[in-house]
């Protein structure tokens, strides 16, 4: 979902926050302004999308200065990273570059089809701001 909200609302947005279970995703981010029903729709098909891809999700651990600095790794947490970090790689099997490289250290599956098993469906259900230029997306796989 992080890539795809780069890609819908632009290179700006930068994770402020996140909370994942299996059961649900809390997704903050920064952004200006409420997203449209045509953006939600948006993320939310690309995401799908990715799903129904079988992106690999594989992960490395690499020093944190390198990571950021060499690598472009999304993070936004800089100085709260200690010296080496996890870093997130979705990839298509046929494709020489990653689909998303993001540090992180949530709950992951070996491929996105895992998420669309008994076929599920990644869906926003609230964007709403938490704080000032800070929103906040809900979602489920249902």
């Amino acid at each position: 979902m992080y890539k795809a909200l780069q890609i819908v609302l632009g290179d700006h947005v930068m994770q402020h926050g996140s909370n994942i279970t299996e059961e649900r995703l809390r997704f903050d981010f920064n952004h200006p302004e409420k997203m449209t029903a045509d953006q939600i729709r948006q993320v939310e098909n690309i995401v799908n999308q990715q799903i129904d891809n079988d992106l690999q999700v594989s992960w490395e651990e690499h020093p944190t200065e390198y990571a950021l600095n060499e690598m472009h790794v999304k993070g936004a947490f800089g100085d709260r990273y200690g010296a080496v970090v996890k870093c997130y790689r979705m990839q298509a099997s046929d494709s020489s570059e990653p689909f998303s490289l993001e540090i992180c250290g949530g709950p992951h599956v070996e491929h996105t089809a895992q998420l669309g098993e008994g076929g599920k469906r990644f869906a926003i259900v609230k964007e709403e701001s938490s704080s000032a230029g800070i929103r906040r997306i809900k979602a489920v796989l249902r």
